[in-house]
């Protein structure tokens, strides 16, 4: 097994929150942390207004694509973030699980996404400080 963290982020769309906190996680630390994101309900392309956001903190996330999480995704980390995805996301016992309660920024502005990015930013901040010495 792998002896770095490996975190998975959850999120219905995979299009704006789980698609931030991956690249935020990714930014702040490198290679020591495995990084995935996934949906239960995948979009077609990431949400325009996040990957703007993200560029504003110079956190290139436009070459991403939604996709469908998987069994195999769950089973490969230590830690699973989810952010409104409700019943629609896994539970396999002996993992870390972490539910932040994000808005969706599905059709937001630009000003309301950049305060979920914000706080999407202090909360990966706070864990990658936990999962990295």
């Amino acid at each position: 097994m792998n002896s770095k963290p490996a975190v998975l982020f959850l999120c219905t769309h995979n299009a704006g929150r789980s698609q931030m906190a991956m690249g935020f996680l990714k930014h702040l630390a490198g290679d020591r942390v495995a990084v995935y994101s996934a949906g239960s309900e995948p979009a077609s392309d990431v949400n325009p207004a996040a990957i703007e956001a993200m560029a504003e903190k110079g956190i290139d996330i436009a070459g991403q694509r939604p996709r469908r999480w998987t069994m195999s995704d769950v089973e490969a980390v230590q830690v699973v973030v989810t952010m409104g995805c409700g019943d629609a996301c896994p539970y396999i016992p002996g993992k870390r699980y972490e539910n932040w309660e994000l808005e969706d920024p599905a059709g937001q502005g630009i000003d309301s996404v950049r305060r979920i990015r914000d706080e999407i930013e202090k909360r990966v901040r706070a864990l990658a400080d936990d999962l990295l010495p």
